[in-house]
C-alpha cells in the first residue's frame, strides 16, 4: 500500500513517526510523510520520503524569530499570553492547508494522520480520494497542559471536531489504554486500538555495582516535576545519585528554573541517550498531576529505561503508576514530594538488583517487537480491504 502519513512536526526528531514508518516499510509498503518545516538537511530512513510545509501564522511570517525566552517587557508578555491560541491555530491552521495541497499531488491508498494537528488534512485528503484515513493521537488532546490562556469555547469546538472527523476513521491508534479507555468513553468509539511509544530491543548493557546516578531526558519544560528534582538534587548528590537533566529546554520556563544541584546537558540522539541511561543506571520518569493528559500518559521515557535495562523512580501518578507497578520496573513518589522522591531513590539503590531483573523480564512484552506487529496488523486489515476496524477491548 502507498501511506500518506501527515504531521506537524519536524519529524527529524519525532521517534514515533519515523519508528512507525520504518515498520510499514519493513513489510513492504511505502511511505511518504509532509511534515511541518522539515530542516533541509535531514535525510529519512530508507525507504520513507518526506515533504515540508512551512511554519507561519497570521501574526508571524516563516522564518521570523519566536518571541519565545525573549525577556519582554509586562505589556508584551500580557498580549502573548492572550494571542498565543490564535497564532498556534493560525500557524497549525496554514500548516493543514498547505498539508492538503501537497497531499493533491501524491498518490496514496491510505491517509496516516498523526495528532490532532492533522486530522482535518487527512480527513479531508481521505475522503476526495475515497479511501481510508487512520487518526494516530499521541496523547488526549482535549486533556493536554496549557500554558496559555482559558480557551473554553475553543476547547469544545476541538473536542467536537475530532468526534466527528475521528468517527470516521478506519481506525483509531493511540499509545496507551488509558487514553483508549478515554477515548472511548468520551467519543463512544469502538474502533481505537493501542500502539505504545515501545523501543526496539536491545541487548542491555552488563554492569557491575548499583546506580551511579539519576537522569531525565526528555524535554525541560513545565509540569514535569523538574522543580521538585532540583529541589531533591542536592540529598541526591550526597547519596551519591547526582542528578542530569538532559534535552531541549523550553527558554522561558529554563529562565526562571532554580537548578540547584542538577546538571543540564544538550539534547542527543536516541541512540546516544540510550547510553546515557545505561551509564547512569537509574532513570527519572516524571510529570504532574495536574492535567487529565499527564494521568493517562505513558511517557516514552519509561520504555526508553527499559530498552536501556535500567529501573526508574517514577511519578505515583496514573497509567505510568499502574505499569511501574505491574512489571515492577522501579519505585513511586508523590508528585511535588521531594523528600519523598530521596525515598524513592534509596529504595530503587536498595532492591537495584531486583528491579534491573523485573526490567529485563518485562523488555519483551514492552518492546517496538509487540507493538510494531499491533501496527503492522492493522495495516494488514486496511489492505485486505477492511475500511474500518472495529478491534475495540484493551
Amino acid at each position: 500500500m502507498k501511506i500518506l502519513m501527515l504531521v506537524a512536526t519536524t519529524v527529524a526528531t519525532d521517534t514515533r513517526v519515523l519508528r512507525e514508518a520504518t515498520a510499514l516499510v519493513e513489510v513492504g509498503h511505502s511511505v511518504h510523510v509532509i511534515g511541518r518545516s522539515v530542516p533541509e538537511d535531514f535525510v529519512p530512513p530508507e525507504g520513507i520520503t518526506v515533504s515540508s510545509i512551512g511554519t507561519s501564522s497570521v501574526f508571524r511570517a516563516e522564518g521570523t524569530p519566536s518571541l519565545t525566552g525573549l525577556a519582554l517587557p509586562p505589556h508584551m508578555r500580557f498580549a502573548r499570553w492572550v494571542l498565543l491560541p490564535q497564532h498556534r491555530n493560525s500557524a497549525f491552521g496554514r500548516w493543514a492547508d498547505g498539508a492538503i495541497a501537497d497531499g493533491r499531488g501524491r498518490e496514496f491508498d491510505v491517509v496516516h494522520a498523526h495528532d490532532f494537528t492533522a486530522l482535518r488534512a487527512g480527513a479531508t485528503l481521505a475522503e476526495e480520494r475515497g479511501v481510508p484515513f487512520v487518526y494516530d493521537t499521541h496523547e488526549l488532546w482535549s486533556g493536554r497542559p496549557r500554558e496559555y490562556r482559558p480557551t473554553p469555547l475553543l476547547d469544545r469546538r476541538e473536542r467536537r471536531v475530532e468526534g466527528e472527523l475521528g468517527s470516521r476513521a478506519a481506525v483509531v491508534i493511540t499509545v496507551g489504554d488509558g487514553v483508549a479507555r478515554a477515548l472511548r468513553e468520551r467519543y463512544g468509539w469502538p474502533h481505537v486500538t493501542v500502539v505504545r511509544n515501545t523501543f526496539p530491543r536491545a541487548t542491555p548493557v552488563e554492569r557491575t555495582g548499583g546506580p551511579r546516578g539519576l537522569i531525565y531526558a526528555g524535554r525541560l519544560a513545565a509540569y514535569r516535576e523538574l522543580e521538585t528534582v532540583a529541589e531533591a538534587s542536592e540529598r541526591l548528590a550526597g547519596v551519591g545519585l547526582p542528578v542530569t537533566l538532559r534535552g531541549p529546554a523550553d527558554p522561558t520556563w529554563l529562565a526562571s528554573f532554580d537548578k540547584k544541584a542538577t546538571r543540564i546537558e544538550l539534547p542527543c540522539s536516541p541512540e546516544e541517550v540510550t547510553g546515557h541511561l545505561a551509564a547512569a543506571g537509574l532513570v527519572l520518569v516524571t510529570h504532574s498531576d495536574r492535567w487529565e493528559n499527564h494521568r493517562l500518559a505513558l511517557p516514552n521515557k519509561l520504555f526508553h529505561a527499559v530498552q536501556a535495562g535500567v529501573p526508574v523512580v517514577a511519578t505515583d501518578v496514573g497509567e505510568l503508576a499502574a505499569t511501574v507497578r505491574a512489571y515492577g520496573l522501579g519505585t513511586l513518589y508523590t508528585p511535588g514530594d521531594a523528600d519523598a522522591l530521596v525515598e524513592a531513590a534509596r529504595e530503587a539503590v536498595a532492591d537495584y538488583a531486583g528491579l534491573t531483573e523485573a526490567v529485563r523480564a518485562a523488555a519483551p512484552e514492552l518492546s517496538w517487537d509487540t507493538d510494531g506487529a499491533r501496527l503492522v496488523d492493522v495495516y494488514e486489515g486496511l489492505a485486505n480491504g477492511r475500511t474500518r476496524l472495529d478491534v475495540g477491548g484493551e
